[in-house]
């Protein structure tokens, strides 16, 4: 029976840092050899980083990622490796021709991944399928290859596929399956949302099962910019069942030996559901992969690790950890501050923030107004007092005053309304910014993603800061959020009067957030279905909705992206965020009527 030692190096790498990409690979590349890997698996883009976005119509930097390889490649011994890179080539390789934004005589890309033995490049593989939904723009910027690089190592065929090739019911798995591959090797940059890990093992299980091969599939992990990747790399048998998966949002090198035999078996138990056309077979490559350096000695039977997935809570809980944490760190940052100020989400974004980086790298900043009760004072010295964090109280009274003051001539016989309100807000985020000025800190915004849907933030206020981090988070998940991080003991951290009191900003005198909105309970199903799910006010209202407070919502929903649109980024969590995900005109004359 041929068993084939596989590793998938689970990789956190920085987008355009590739000499501290190199320096990551190697040491995985080394670690592997010392298990005695046949096969080290890397990331898509590992090499870049993902989404390297408009560096790629930089010719340097797309230069400066083919050296990398090559250094890759040279300290490639006794192992092969597959490695996501950037690829520079003819476009008659390309099985399209489409036009993108790269003008005439500029470089032709392909997402591809490189086959590295014996210090040498022996093959290389374009992505098929290019991603141009949510937050993909891969037609931006690569041509689709054609070519299908099937390597036999030790006598065993091995298919390669990028991300939704591996498992796309016209990708090229069939193809590899058909031409006789046994085990299938994808590579993957798949950024994390609620539910999607264990949906992407299930495609991969069928595919495995319909196939009979064995599936390798090794994701990215880390945080970049919005996106954040879980990780959750697997090995399924060719009857779909795990063989070995990583940990959510953890780099790791995982191991296991394949018994290439039972692979073959179960091709010929199950069969293939369905044959590529002979097209396709004939876009196979067939690589011989040689060199004694690959032939090992006796190894040590390894006991893969299969983690556990995480539930639904916990892993959104993660994710928006390992995304402060790599956004700070990567952007030079050493410190956040937040303006904490009683309520639910500055809790729930301190706590964060304290999991991601260390109570001593968390400022809080408490801004009392006329409006801020005896409650709210004694929440937050409670909070500080559980996370452990420094707070500074700075009244925004005697500036308020000398405000509206300044604002008096120019506003009499009028009445106060939201402007006086929001001037308090604006207040609070001038002082944030002027800490962060001079001492360097990052400021964390608090806004969900309830408020941010319907406008319930002030621009130049509340929505001032550098990265927010719960702007995808719903407000009925922010206290779920909360309830979570309070189970994980000790003892809780966010006082269970915060999540008691009902929501309200306090700008004046007994605001209750449920004044100017529906309850959240009604408010963010009807978010989710208009925002996320893009169901039009008929469809919303047969679902059970009222039909003036949905017309309501809708209405807040569009008049409202202006303010988004100057928000800073947050962490996308959900099917579809604010942003990239949902690109809305803000000069827009179009309204969904009522009736």
């Amino acid at each position: 029976m041929r068993t084939l030692r596989i590793a998938m190096a689970q990789m956190n790498p920085t987008v355009g840092d590739l000499s501290g990409n190199l320096r990551r690979m190697t040491t995985w590349l080394r670690d592997a050899r010392k298990a005695n890997a046949d096969l080290i698996v890397f990331p898509e883009l590992a090499i870049t980083g993902s989404p390297p976005e408009d560096l790629l119509l930089q010719s340097q930097f797309v230069a400066e990622n083919a050296r990398v390889l090559n250094e890759i490649a040279k300290a490639c011994r006794g192992v092969v490796a597959v490695v996501g890179y950037v690829r520079q080539g003819d476009p008659r390789d390309a099985r399209s021709s489409r036009p993108s934004i790269r003008s005439a005589g500029q470089q032709t890309l392909y997402n591809a991944a490189a086959v590295i033995a014996d210090r040498t490049v022996v093959a290389s593989y374009g992505k098929w399928h290019l991603s141009n939904h949510g937050v993909g723009d891969e037609s931006r910027y690569f041509l689709p290859g054609r070519r299908l690089p099937m390597l036999l190592i030790n006598g065993t065929t091995i298919g390669v596929t990028i991300g939704d090739d591996g498992w796309l019911p016209e990708g090229p798995t069939r193809a590899y399956a058909a031409a006789g591959a046994e085990i299938i090797v994808t590579i993957d940059a798949a950024p994390f949302q609620v539910g999607n890990s264990r949906a992407r093992e299930q495609m991969l299980a069928t595919i495995a099962r319909e196939q009979g091969v064995i599936v390798a599939y090794a994701n990215m992990v880390g945080g970049q910019d919005e996106l954040v990747f879980d990780g959750n790399s697997v090995m399924l048998d060719q009857a779909g069942k795990v063989i070995v998966r990583g940990h959510a949002f953890e780099e790791e090198l995982l191991l296991a030996d394949v018994k290439v035999e039972a692979g073959s078996r179960g091709r010929m138990a199950y069969g293939l559901k369905s044959a590529r056309p002979r097209s396709a077979v004939s876009a196979v490559d067939r690589v011989m992969v040689k060199g004694t350096a690959i032939i090992k000695k006796k190894r040590t039977r390894i006991v893969p690790k299969i983690a556990e997935p995480l539930e639904e809570i916990e892993a959104v809980y993660r994710a928006l950890v390992l995304a402060v944490k790599d956004y700070v760190r990567k952007n030079g940052f050493t410190r956040v501050v937040i303006g904490v100020s009683g309520g639910v989400d500055s809790a729930v974004t301190a706590a964060i923030a304290v999991d991601a980086l260390g109570a001593e790298h968390v400022l809080g900043i408490f801004m009392p107004s006329p409006y801020t009760s005896r409650e709210s004072e004694e929440d937050v010295v409670e909070l500080a007092r559980c996370l452990r964090i420094d707070v500074q109280t700075i009244p925004i009274a005697p500036t308020f005053d000398a405000y509206r003051r300044a604002l008096a001539p120019s506003f009499v016989d009028c009445a106060e309304d939201a402007t006086e309100e929001n001037l308090q807000a604006r207040i609070r985020g001038n002082l944030l910014m002027a800490v962060s000025n001079k001492f360097g800190h990052l400021v964390l915004t608090t806004g969900n993603k309830s408020e941010m849907s319907v406008g319930y933030s002030t621009l130049y206020g509340d929505m001032a800061g550098g990265f927010a981090v719960i702007k995808d988070v719903p407000k009925t998940m922010v206290y779920e959020l909360s309830k979570f991080r309070n189970g994980l003991g000790p003892s809780p951290v966010i006082p269970k009067r915060t999540l008691d009191r009902p929501p309200t900003a306090e700008l004046r005198p007994n605001q209750k957030d449920e004044d100017s909105l529906p309850p959240y309970a009604v408010l963010d199903p009807i978010l989710r279905a208009y925002v996320e799910e893009d169901r039009s006010l008929a469809d919303i209202v047969e679902a059970g909705f009222d039909r003036a407070t949905v017309s309501r919502v809708i209405r807040m929903v569009d008049v409202s992206e202006f303010k988004r649109r100057q928000a800073p980024i947050g962490v996308k969590i959900t099917h579809r965020a604010f942003g990239k995900d949902r690109r809305m005109p803000i000069t827009n004359g179009y309204r969904i009527k009522p009736e």
